[in-house]
């Protein structure tokens, strides 16, 4: 334990109390509380006052009240492989663990340190003090003095965490938000591992006793006056460095040096592009040209593309209307395609101009994104930067001799391209379309849509009705290419004629009977009844009289009263017939009469003779 110490001047001060007798060494405190008062009160007379007060003074100066938990300074007196005794002018010396001083490898004899009386005397009588302890005090003093003032701080950032970093700030662990660590997005946490920085302490929680530090908001204020000065010098078509910070789908933004500034994805090159990331990368500096800004200067919209010579500028005198060009399928659109001839230089190629066919369809129909073509300039004009295409000037127009190879009767085949409500589109070869109307498709089906009776991509046998050559129609048919049924149902299915059928529907005004695939007639409401007075159903099968056959509208009435009807009509005449035959031969002559009033009269004469 280490040895008790006083003064010289309290030794002299207690010599003249008790007439100048040896005493022991002591503290004041043990002095004070050995001391022999009455004695002293007996001497008192004799001891002047300012010895007293010299006394008072000694003690103030060169002793620390060692109550407990109490923060004091203290100066390193020795030093061993484990531990550092530690003098603070009490009665005695502390001895402090060097774990405590870890973060201080230079420790040595002389060096002043802040400790905690943790105990004024344990069981062995020893002082007992802490380092660590006290830092923490006094860091939680300095952490809410630097919270308060807005001062900066320095902290050590020991270890990532879970959205953030940890930061040793006076023995503080503080939490450093990933959105604080800078004013651009950060995306390697672990670069700031082990590094000293400065920080600004945003937020203390007492209660949780948590810390919140930024070193974003040191940065922002010089950022702001570096953006205050960046702006105040901003001039349109002014360029400047910039930082990729940031690329989306629609741009990409640029850091100005504090400042953000939008280079939207029409602005990054002549040439088409999907996204930006095929133009620009992340962290990447390019010179960029200012193009527009609002009012306050806080929307800047910059541009890439306009620092190089516009394609069409650049674009030879040697291409001209008729030549032939070579270029990539930049897009496609239902009207037509762009084809890229130049970096930035495009041409349209409308879908009327892919084929010599009249019959428009989609331009994915001919050509896809990326395929390499060659098209002919059939417009050019440099002042408005318009160039129009064309893929069918490649090959000679098949219209050309349309009436050698399609003269009109003559027949072939086509494949169904497309319906309408009112034909069917048929193409002969690629450039000649032809329409069959919806009634030149069959003798004897009756078509209320194409659909009905073919499907696209069908191939048909046609026969050439009319050839506009002018007007690039042709007009076709299907049924002709066949032999007219009607021609020989007229005679088959005569007026008169009887044939079995079923009835396959009925309808509102009668029925509906099939003969066969070809011919279908219409039977009246009043043609159903049977023999028997009851109606024919649906399925039922029966005779049926042909009423009405017209070839021209291809309609025929059926009838089944008619056939007993007409019988009975014949039995009556039959029964008339021979009842007056009957009646005839039952009229009397003269002589019957005659006969008949003899007997008569005979008959009288022998009644009178009884």
């Amino acid at each position: 334990m280490a040895e008790e110490k006083t003064t010289p001047e309290v030794e002299e001060t207690a010599e003249v109390a008790t007439e100048k007798k040896e005493t022991p060494k002591q503290n004041p405190e043990e002095f004070l509380k050995n001391f022999d008062w009455q004695k002293y009160e007996e001497g008192i007379e004799t001891i002047a006052d300012s010895k007293l007060e010299e006394f008072e003074k000694l003690v103030a100066e060169n002793f620390v009240d060692t109550a407990d938990e109490e923060v004091v300074d203290g100066v390193v007196t020795h030093l061993t492989d484990r531990e550092a005794i530690i003098d603070i002018n009490a009665k005695s010396e502390g001895v402090i663990s060097l774990n405590e001083f870890r973060y201080n490898p230079g420790l040595k004899i002389g060096d002043k340190v802040e400790v905690l009386i943790d105990i004024r005397e344990d069981k062995s009588g020893q002082l007992v003090l802490s380092h660590r302890k006290a830092r923490t005090i006094k860091a939680w003093d300095r952490v809410n003095a630097a919270h308060d003032k807005e001062e900066v701080v320095t902290g050590f950032v020991k270890c990532r965490t879970k959205g953030g970093m940890i930061v040793d700030v006076f023995g503080i662990e503080a939490f450093l938000p990933g959105s604080q660590i800078d004013v651009k997005p950060i995306r390697d946490y672990d670069q700031y591992v082990g590094k000293t920085m400065e920080f600004k302490v945003v937020k203390i929680n007492h209660e949780f006793k948590n810390v919140v530090v930024s070193h974003k908001a040191l940065i922002e204020a010089d950022i702001e006056e570096q953006k205050r000065e960046i702006i105040s010098q901003l001039e349109k078509g002014q360029v400047l460095e910039g930082v990729v910070k940031n690329i989306t789908s629609y741009g990409v933004f640029i850091d100005l040096g504090g400042v953000d500034g939008l280079i939207h994805i029409t602005d990054l090159s002549w040439s088409r592009i999907n996204h930006p990331n095929e133009v620009v990368e992340l962290d990447e500096k390019l010179n960029v040209v200012i193009l527009d800004f609002d009012d306050n200067k806080s929307r800047i919209q910059l541009g890439l593309k306009q620092l190089e010579k516009h394609p069409w500028d650049a674009l030879g005198d040697e291409i001209k209307i008729g030549d032939k060009v070579k270029g990539k399928v930049v897009v496609i659109a239902d009207y037509g395609a762009f084809l890229e001839v130049a970096e930035g230089v495009e041409g349209l190629i409308h879908v009327s101009e892919m084929s010599w066919s009249t019959h428009l369809r989609s331009a994915q129909d001919f050509v896809k994104v990326g395929d390499e073509l060659e098209a002919v300039v059939l417009t050019l004009d440099r002042e408005d930067r318009k160039m129009s295409l064309g893929l069918k000037q490649l090959t000679p127009d098949p219209w050309t001799d349309i009436t050698t190879k399609y003269p009109v009767g003559s027949k072939h085949k086509g494949i169904v391209r497309n319906f309408t409500n009112f034909g069917v589109f048929v193409e002969l070869e690629e450039g000649i379309d032809g329409l069959i109307y919806i009634s030149d498709l069959s003798w004897t089906k009756k078509i209320k849509h194409p659909s009905e009776f073919v499907t696209v991509g069908d191939t048909l046998e046609v026969e050439v009705l009319e050839l506009d050559v002018e007007g690039r129609k042709l007009s076709l048919g299907h049924k002709q290419t066949t032999e007219n049924p009607w021609d020989k149902y007229e005679q088959e299915f005569a007026l008169g004629t009887v044939h079995k059928a079923s009835i396959t529907d009925v309808v509102d005004k009668g029925a509906v009977i099939a003969f066969n695939g070809d011919i279908t007639a219409f039977v009246p409401q009043r043609h159903m009844e049977k023999e028997d007075g009851k109606k024919l159903g649906k399925g039922e099968e029966a005779e049926f009289k042909i009423i009405e056959f017209n070839k021209e509208f291809k309609r025929v009435v059926a009838s089944h009263t008619a056939i007993f009807r007409e019988e009975e009509q014949r039995n009556v005449k039959a029964a008339k017939k021979k009842a007056a035959a009957a009646a005839e031969e039952a009229k009397p002559t003269l002589g019957d009469a005659n006969e008949q009033l003899q007997a008569l009269k005979d008959k009288m004469e022998r009644e009178k003779k009884k």
